[in-house]
């Protein structure tokens, strides 16, 4: 039995200050360590990496609605330490957390280890994504459709950031993700790997329809704002729009849930 009897009260406290403390990049960085909020991350992170997980905090009535996921944690070794609403309200930058947050050891691979899981499948690329709800809903669409695994350049967001992961839904947690390297590099790596380079931007002259997703592929996605830089654009093999009937553009999130479940469409077909 690993549950700690003493339930944590005190909001102030040096053990609840340092869970906070992952709120900050740098912090997440220096400790290789991140937090994981509600009962759908944490089952998530417990059922498919749990031995990454180190703490896991929760309200009483939180253990009591969800005993699968206490049962979950316990049989990974992790310390389960019941906490006041107070406590764990502190511990994070969402005022209900609802009713957990877990502390884990990061998960992501290196570049060369989620290129090996491609195979004959695709995966998608975030060159400059700097809005984290954007980079945690491509990632959960990425993990819908079947992409191999998600590459994150070293000019986007932190996939670690809070919002990232609350935005994944446990997705995070699915799929190889690589971190941290330019996109120049990235690109380069995936053609060594034998991956069709494709860049989802509206300038495209090949439509979606009418683009080749039966060969083993990958999506590159630009910044919210701007786009893909033209110098991006030039390292890809191909660069593919989406057609609109009437919407002036769509959002990042949403083009490439189109392009994602597109691929998967496609790799599905004999």
């Amino acid at each position: 039995m690993t549950t700690d009897p003493d339930l944590l009260s005190n909001a102030r406290s040096e053990r609840v200050r340092s869970v906070r403390s992952l709120g900050r990049r740098a912090v997440r960085e220096r400790q290789r360590l991140f937090v994981v909020e509600g009962p759908q991350g944490v089952r998530e992170l417990l059922s498919y990496a749990g031995s990454v997980a180190r703490d896991l905090y929760l309200t009483p009535s939180a253990a009591e609605r969800h005993a699968d996921i206490v049962g979950l944690a316990e049989q990974a070794g992790v310390r389960v330490r019941p906490c006041t609403d107070e406590v764990l309200a502190a511990m994070t930058d969402t005022p209900h957390p609802q009713g957990m947050v877990a502390v884990a050891a990061r998960v992501d691979v290196s570049l060369d280890e989620a290129l090996a899981a491609v195979g004959d499948g695709f995966v998608a690329v975030l060159t400059n994504v700097r809005d984290p709800g954007n980079a945690g809903t491509v990632l959960r669409a990425a993990d819908a459709f079947g992409a191999s695994a998600v590459l994150v350049s070293d000019a986007s967001v932190d996939i670690y950031n809070p919002k990232v992961v609350r935005s994944t839904v446990g997705s995070l947690f699915h799929l190889p993700v690589s971190v941290g390297t330019p996109v120049a590099e990235l690109l380069a790596a995936c053609q060594a790997a034998g991956l069709r380079i494709l860049a989802a931007d509206g300038s495209g002259t090949t439509s979606l329809p009418d683009a080749d997703l039966s060969v083993p592929h990958a999506w590159v996605m630009g910044n919210e704002a701007w786009g893909l830089e033209p110098e991006v654009r030039d390292l890809c093999d191909d660069v593919v729009s989406i057609p609109i009937v009437r919407a002036e553009s769509l959002n990042l999130a949403m083009a490439a849930t189109v392009c994602l479940h597109a691929s998967s469409s496609r790799m599905l077909l004999p």
